[in-house]
């Protein structure tokens, strides 16, 4: 299978710092891989709903949300590409990832099974010297790749806060060099190990 990159860009500013560095970890990936970059500021994706208990859920067939969807699909590798806000991921990609909630009780999607395997990544810009703020964000994209049986290629952290400071984060833009190109381990809950 041909590897696909989906980059799901969830900051409030376009073109940020988790983005810029995002885009420098991208550069170093071969020109064979697809790469598609979805900005969910710019999709009309509305606050989820569950409805686990109430309805049955209906594949959008149209839409941002549908193509949020397919593109999700899609994916070899979903690059989850998020600020650090208040600890965590923002609410634009809070969101998204309830929306997998509804695609698992999906009728004939088979979303669980079909993301199982593939790889879930994180990058992100912080505004802090001290990197283990950042652990909630991770958490809470490791155990969401842990329950869907995908594989964790972790997170790569910048510092930055003004727009363009993760540039001048020469750790950061090192490891951006060879992040997508370390292993992907199965993803597993801590007390699992």
């Amino acid at each position: 299978m041909t590897r696909r990159f989906l980059f799901v860009l969830g900051s409030a500013r376009a073109e940020g710092n988790s983005e810029q560095l995002a885009r420098r970890a991208a550069e170093q990936l071969p020109p064979d891989v697809e790469q598609e970059w979805l900005d969910l500021t710019g999709l009309s994706v509305p606050d989820f709903e569950d409805l686990r208990h109430d309805s049955d859920h209906v594949r959008p067939t149209e839409g941002d949300v549908a193509r949020l969807l397919d593109a999700t699909l899609a994916a070899t590798d979903i690059v989850i590409v998020s600020p650090l806000y208040w600890y965590s991921v923002s609410a634009q990609t809070k969101r998204y990832l309830d929306y997998w909630s509804g695609w698992l009780r999906t009728p004939g999607l088979d979303f669980k099974a079909t993301l199982a395997g593939r790889t879930l990544w994180g990058v992100t810009a912080l505004a802090h010297p001290q990197e283990v703020v950042a652990d909630p964000l991770v958490g809470t994209l490791h155990n969401s790749a842990a329950y869907m049986g995908m594989r964790f290629g972790g997170v790569l952290l910048g510092n930055g806060s003004k727009p363009g400071d993760v540039l001048n984060d020469d750790a950061a833009l090192t490891r951006a060099k060879t992040f997508f190109a370390q292993e992907a381990t199965p993803a597993r809950f801590l007390y699992e190990d």
